[in-house]
């Protein structure tokens, strides 16, 4: 609840509504009860009364004249009882008896600091139902005079359970429309991780002219301006490893007419890495582009390992492969063995025979096909964990130029995975080594679509659909 209470805006801003009415009550209460119990108010006010008292008595007179005292009910909704010597009158039947009450003096009517009147001298009060009393003597006779009349049984509901729903009435409201005034920001919010994820052609259209609608189109503008550097990018990228192709072929194609030399040799191998980064710019970029299509079918997952093994690990004593759960998924297999070359490639070149074996775990469960490459070796320091999956990233202590890397393996990976709608990750490890986790899901929901770099695919339901703030058309 305070977790809520601390994350929520509009609750915090009716909390800060309530306290302010609440203060205005107090407030207002205070004045009354400080107004009233001024001296000369008080003093007016007592008088007043103290003198309608006194025209009661006289009008009734001593001893008391029961045609009067009828007269004053007749002009007065009030019912008066009189008893005393030789006298027991009621203007009412039904009158209850006055013995039955219980007279004392009145909270209201007092001496005491914060009452609200002073005290009347000589009476006396009580209460029963909506009946008011109040009791002087006059000349040893009793006169009681009760408001409203005895036959005025009208009832009205009790005053504060009345406040008490009109308040909760008006926080109710209070509420509503503080969590209308905010609602957008929950669908802002769902853009703005939209747009994070990489669907930066993904647009909040807004219908509100306050400061809601201007972070929108804050947002959208700051869209618009990632995805055009993005562009410019991707594009200067694939022109450059387009134009490097034709030198690197023309290098090859001299290098081959050389004769057999340990420089040519070695001049060899530079061009190999040279078209070798190219090519894999070239298909990490077309994975990441928007009209980039996987080639999905049915993969047997076991027949997918073994040719791994087979094509590009043949003889390779340390890996040791495992397939367990459902046969078969919906992959690119092409793509998918790509992605875990690249993985167990640097897994090996990485670790020794000493440090152990390289464990390849696939598994399928009807839900989502979890690739896992785990190595023994240095692993990777926390330090440079966050910039694992970079492009020409390579760790100082374990990815040196000597060891064949360029840093576009695990990019290329990620890529891949990303490409069907999962992620790759790396894990946290209590002991040596590293642990690489590539998640593929057989049906892509929400968390997926976020988490892909294909922006035309479909955005989540709640922001294709808003009262106040929606999804512009692809």
């Amino acid at each position: 609840m305070i977790r809520l209470f601390t994350h929520s805006l509009s609750l915090r801003l009716l909390a800060i509504f309530l306290l302010l009415a609440a203060l205005f009550a107090w407030g207002v209460v205070a004045g009354i009860r400080w107004a009233y119990s001024a001296d000369d108010l008080r003093a007016v006010i007592s008088g007043h009364l103290s003198l309608h008292i006194d025209y009661v008595r006289q009008d009734i007179g001593s001893p008391p004249r029961l045609d009067r005292a009828l007269a004053i009910t007749r002009r007065v909704p009030v019912d008066i009882h009189i008893a005393g010597p030789g006298v027991s009158w009621s203007s009412d039947p039904a009158f209850p008896d006055p013995a039955t009450l219980v007279f004392g003096p009145s909270d209201y009517f007092s001496d005491k600091p914060g009452a609200l009147f002073d005290e009347l001298r000589g009476v006396e009060f009580a209460a029963r139902g909506n009946h008011r009393f109040f009791r002087f003597d006059e000349g040893g006779y009793q006169i009681v005079v009760v408001t409203p009349k005895i036959a005025d049984q009208r009832t009205r509901p009790p005053l504060v359970p009345i406040l008490v729903g009109f308040a909760l009435l008006l926080v109710l409201c209070a509420y509503l429309a503080v969590r209308g005034l905010f609602r957008p920001v929950a669908t802002i919010r769902q853009g703005a991780a939209y747009i994070g994820a990489g669907h930066f052609d993904h647009r909040i259209r807004t219908r509100r002219d306050d400061e809601l609608g201007e972070l929108a189109e804050d947002i959208n503008l700051m869209a618009g301006k990632v995805e055009g550097m993005l562009n410019a990018k991707r594009e200067l990228l694939l022109g450059v490893s387009h134009e490097l192709r034709s030198p690197i072929s023309r290098l090859t194609l001299g290098l081959a007419l050389l004769d057999e030399s340990p420089s040519v040799r070695a001049l060899q191998q530079d061009v190999d890495e040279m078209s070798s980064i190219v090519e894999t710019l070239l298909e990490a970029e077309r994975l990441g582009s928007r009209h980039a299509a996987l080639q999905l079918a049915d993969v047997a997952l076991a027949e997918l390992a073994q040719d791994l093994r087979s094509r590009y690990f043949a003889g390779e004593t340390r890996l040791h492969i495992t397939v367990t759960g459902e046969p078969r998924a919906q992959l690119d297999a092409a793509r998918i063995q790509l992605m875990l070359k690249n993985l167990v490639g640097n897994a090996l070149r990485y670790s020794t025979a000493a440090d152990g074996p390289v464990e390849v775990a696939i598994h399928n469960d009807e839900r989502q096909v979890v690739f896992s490459v785990r190595d023994h070796g240095p692993g990777i320091p926390a330090d440079q964990r966050a910039h694992i999956g970079e492009p020409f990233y390579r760790s100082d202590a374990s990815r040196a130029r000597e060891t064949g890397g360029t840093g576009l393996g695990l990019y290329l990976a990620r890529q891949v995975a990303r490409a069907h709608g999962g992620d790759l990750r790396l894990e946290e490890l209590a002991e040596r080594g590293a642990l690489f986790v590539a998640t593929v899901p057989r049906q892509p929901g929400f968390h997926s679509i976020l988490t892909s770099p294909h922006p035309e695919e479909t955005p989540p339901e709640s922001l294709r659909e808003h009262s106040s703030l929606r999804t512009a058309p692809n």
